[in-house]
């Protein structure tokens, strides 16, 4: 018996044959989690920035500085996620190295954290940059408009690639952290063509010596690289409550937050060593000493 199909419904099943043809399309185009479409559409209405914190195994309370950092992110009205992929972090979750939405963890409604020890390695590319991992890391959490990354130095340049970005350097009131500062600066300043810092000194505000150590630290990274370190906060983040209220530490934020939205032409595929000015290449055969 043959069933007769009115007009109506034969223009319905029309449709509906079409609508399911532009669903398998979309299937074959876009990523196979169900999560894509909902990271797509944040991605298109939030702007995306990066902050990225060379991180100094020799700065105490490091997880102090980084929750300090982002208590004035949201401050300013951001959403952040705290990407710990530094030597020192706590191993991620066991699925995140399928999945980075899997290891994300909130922490408050406009804090999530990542613990991503050893997880940028895996994102590294015939080239050797591991930018793809910046990108999956604002995709595992679609609803933050800020990614706080702290990382090595090494990990930090197979992230950046040609990001535009104004590393923030850690130190503190001790010559092992300021090597290691300076170090970190050096690296990325040789492998990545970045020559703008910024520094957040963790030490009380009140000592005397907190400006001779930025002097100090400003001074070398100019004549020995080349660099520019454009601002510096002094902050205590254990003993000082109010440490993320500061306006000083607002204003250091704001202009990472802005040096992200400014664009930089791609780094150089070979060492990207800059020249230094005359007066710093005998200078620069030399290492700095810090010692107060």
């Amino acid at each position: 018996m043959h069933a007769t199909i009115a007009p109506e419904a034969a223009a319905t099943a029309t449709a509906a044959a079409s609508a399911a043809a532009a669903a398998r399309a979309l299937r074959r185009e876009d990523p196979p989690d169900q999560a894509s479409g909902l990271r797509r559409l944040f991605a298109a209405t939030r702007r995306r920035q990066l902050l990225p914190v060379v991180a100094n195994p020799f700065v105490p309370a490091a997880q102090a500085v980084l929750e300090m950092l982002s208590a004035a992110l949201v401050a300013q009205g951001h959403r952040v996620l705290v990407v710990d992929a530094a030597g020192t972090a706590p191993r991620p979750h066991e699925m995140a190295v399928i999945d980075l939405a899997a290891g994300v963890e909130a922490l408050h409604p406009q804090v999530a954290y990542l613990a991503a020890r050893g997880l940028p390695l895996r994102y590294v590319d015939a080239r050797g940059s591991a930018g793809a991992f910046v990108d999956a890391a604002f995709d595992a959490a679609p609803s933050c408009d800020v990614v706080l990354l702290h990382a090595d130095p090494t990990d930090l340049a197979r992230m950046l690639g040609a990001r535009a970005a104004r590393p923030l350097l850690l130190a503190a009131d001790d010559p092992e952290a300021l090597k290691q500062a300076y170090a970190g600066c050096k690296l990325l300043v040789q492998r990545s063509a970045l020559m703008t810092f910024d520094l957040l000194l963790a030490a009380s505000p009140f000592e005397r010596r907190a400006a001779l150590i930025v002097e100090r630290l400003a001074s070398c990274a100019d004549t020995f690289l080349g660099a520019v370190l454009q601002a510096a906060v002094t902050v205590d983040a254990l003993r000082d409550p109010q440490a993320a209220q500061g306006p000083a530490l607002a204003r250091l934020l704001q202009a990472q937050l802005a040096a992200a939205d400014s664009a930089r032409p791609p780094a150089p595929l070979r060492s990207a060593r800059p020249e230094l000015p005359p007066a710093s290449r005998t200078a620069a055969l030399r290492e700095p000493a810090f010692a107060f």
